[in-house]
């Protein structure tokens, strides 16, 4: 599979399932594709046919107002059809709403209230070592997120515990909603920061690179001892320069020449990545 493509393919499914639900954090949700994409298939191992049985992988969306994509990737997956999220997001009495809901199949935890999905995830990390289970736990957190308190405190457990079942990515985009993060609470130097409170730390290059998350992944497998952070420097709006690194699509429904403009540039970058394999 192309997975290159499916990114950019998954990309427009976003853009139409915001446009039709008339919301949706657009930005975020182009800059977590490509690790979702890396998560589901190539990484984890939860289907559809394993999902009930609790024997997978577990995935927390901790920041959960990237939620849309998360939809576009269990669709594709096989949790629940495309058709049925463009026709119900956002409205009146649905369960597919503007932060994840796990009255869905696919979905483990309620999130959007920021700081919540590291402590939870530590949690279940741990009950899987209870168990004996080979589960791996994986959450995806935002950069402006880690100005939560609750973060450090799972961070320190997840590493007093000694959970290397629990790998966490952060979308380093240095954009929120209220502009860059250096300016609304600086964090730099992440890197250090995690180190520590003592985990194994990956920073990529390019967190928009589906092959050096996949190789991350990976790496994290081979830990023994700590927790793993990856720290994904990504793009917000990725995919088209109507939206890249604008902290302004942060939350942005696009007007009707947004939108074909951000058709045109993710079917062109869709039609490169299948010419390129």
């Amino acid at each position: 599979m192309n997975l290159k493509a499916l990114s950019y393919k998954l990309r427009k499914d976003v853009i139409n399932i915001i446009v039709s639900g008339k919301g949706g954090h657009i930005g975020g949700d182009m800059s977590v594709m490509d690790a979702l994409v890396a998560l589901y298939f190539n990484i984890m191992d939860v289907t559809p046919e394993n999902y009930a049985s609790g024997k997978h992988d577990h995935f927390v969306m901790s920041k959960g107002h990237s939620v849309e994509s998360l939809y576009a990737v269990l669709a594709e997956k096989g949790f629940f059809p495309l058709e049925q999220v463009l026709k119900e997001f956002s409205r009146f009495g649905t369960k597919f709403i503007g932060h994840p809901n796990n009255k869905l199949p696919g979905i483990e935890m309620n999130s959007g209230a920021l700081g919540h999905g590291l402590p939870v995830a530590v949690g279940m990390a741990l009950a899987c070592r209870m168990d004996g289970s080979s589960s791996r736990v994986y959450t995806f957190m935002g950069d402006g997120e880690l100005a939560e308190g609750s973060n450090w405190e799972g961070a320190m457990a997840a590493a007093n515990y000694k959970l290397d079942n629990l790998c966490a990515l952060i979308d380093r985009n240095r954009l929120q909603i209220s502009g860059c993060t250096e300016d609304v609470m600086a964090l730099d130097d992440l890197c250090a920061k995690w180190q520590a409170f003592g985990w194994h730390v990956i920073s990529t290059k390019d967190g928009n690179d589906i092959a050096e998350l996949t190789a991350a992944f990976e790496q994290a497998k081979q830990i023994k001892g700590k927790p793993t952070m990856i720290i994904a420097n990504t793009i917000k709006g990725k995919g088209s320069p109507v939206m890249e690194n604008k902290a302004g699509w942060h939350h942005h429904v696009p007007n009707d020449e947004e939108y074909r403009q951000i058709m045109q540039d993710l079917d062109a970058a869709y039609e490169e990545a299948l010419k390129n394999g």
